[in-house]
């Protein structure tokens, strides 16, 4: 099968709410640019187009739809979507290269987060029949995953606010970080919880923004950059919906997709993590040890725009390639409620 490699990435700033619809266009055209310059490549050189998003974000059905006024009405496209974040889209954007039907494809993904009250709007991501209609919302349900681990020992609320500290510090070199700049660990922890144990910091700040990855055959993708970023591991898997079946101090799913893809030599991990203690347990399951940089852009801790965040962190990995900065790079994806899905990239210079 066909080898594939990240040639280009771009996302939209993160903002905490950008005016105009919600469709994505305002967002998408100025990224969708930003690559088109970088690879030399025009609309009509890309043979396949995935995108990630969600309807009820939007608050209206197929609002994806309106998003490919982005892309143009002509010349006609081969297009797709999934109703998650578009690392999936990637997923299945990496197929099509890999059956040899595509040489180019591009990925995108966007949501405007605070067109609604995003904790309840995630609620419909539960089960409908048991869950749902009790309506937790997305805070409270990281609030018992990080309560059982402080509970058990796991980690500790110092802990916590370490890997917020270091986000912010990292996320101020970021032009595209919503958050960003020093803050030390005794004043995070003075402020008063948001959902008992998780105070703001711990919390993943509501962000609107846009992310866009360019990806191309192996072949293709040494006319397109210098150092292409070689995907030479991606898998996903998903851990039982059943929040009171499985163990949230814990994720199966992703040690699993780790497993499958190989993390021995990482140099940098952009992880997903939209909650502090979240990084924790995927850096634990995916045997990162502390030779390896967490998430340099700063991470979802800093920015994280629903259903692009995801994708941003397969980006980010890759930009590190492109940059000469890094030889061997891992990102991390997370969907549904304590990472239940997850999805694991690692990438190589090629």
């Amino acid at each position: 099968m066909t080898d594939v490699a990240v040639v280009a990435f771009a996302q939209a700033p993160n903002v905490r709410r950008t005016h105009g619809t919600t469709n994505g266009v305002e967002m998408l055209v100025p990224i969708f640019d930003e690559v088109y310059t970088r690879t030399g490549l025009s609309k009509k050189e890309i043979g396949f187009w995935c995108s990630g998003s969600s309807d009820y974000l939007a608050g209206r059905a197929f609002s994806f739809i309106s998003a490919v006024d982005a892309i143009g009405a002509f010349p006609p496209i081969h297009e797709s979507h999934v109703e998650m974040d578009a690392a999936w889209a990637l997923y299945e954007a990496w197929l099509k290269i890999r059956m040899g039907e595509v040489d180019t494809a591009l990925v995108y993904g966007f949501g405007k987060s605070s067109a609604g009250e995003l904790r309840k709007v995630l609620s419909m991501q539960l089960d409908p029949y048991t869950v749902a209609p009790l309506w937790p919302d997305s805070v409270s349900i990281a609030a018992l995953q990080a309560r059982m681990g402080l509970d058990a020992g796991l980690w500790t609320e110092k802990d916590l606010a370490e890997i917020a500290a270091r986000s912010r510090r990292d996320g101020a070199a970021n032009p595209r970080a919503q958050l960003g700049g020093e803050t030390d660990v005794a004043t995070l922890l003075a402020a008063e919880p948001v959902a008992d144990p998780l105070r703001a910091h711990d919390i993943a700040p509501v962000t609107d923004g846009a992310s866009v990855v360019v990806l191309a055959s192996a072949e293709r993708a040494r006319d397109l950059t210098e150092r292409p970023a070689l995907i030479t591991g991606i898998d996903h898997r998903v851990d039982t919906p059943a929040l009171g079946a499985r163990d949230l101090t814990a994720s199966p799913s992703t040690r699993i997709a780790g497993q499958v893809v190989g993390t021995d030599g990482v140099e940098v991990a952009e992880l997903h993590t939209p909650f502090t203690h979240q990084e924790l347990i995927v850096r634990t399951e995916l045997g990162l040890g502390e030779d390896v940089r967490i998430n340099p852009s700063g991470g979802t801790l800093t920015g994280n725009p629903m259903f692009a965040a995801g994708l941003a962190r397969i980006g980010e990995a890759a930009q590190r390639i492109l940059d000469g900065d890094a030889g061997r790079t891992l990102a991390h994806a997370t969907s549904g409620p304590a990472l239940q899905q997850n999805l694991v990239t690692v990438l190589e210079r090629g």
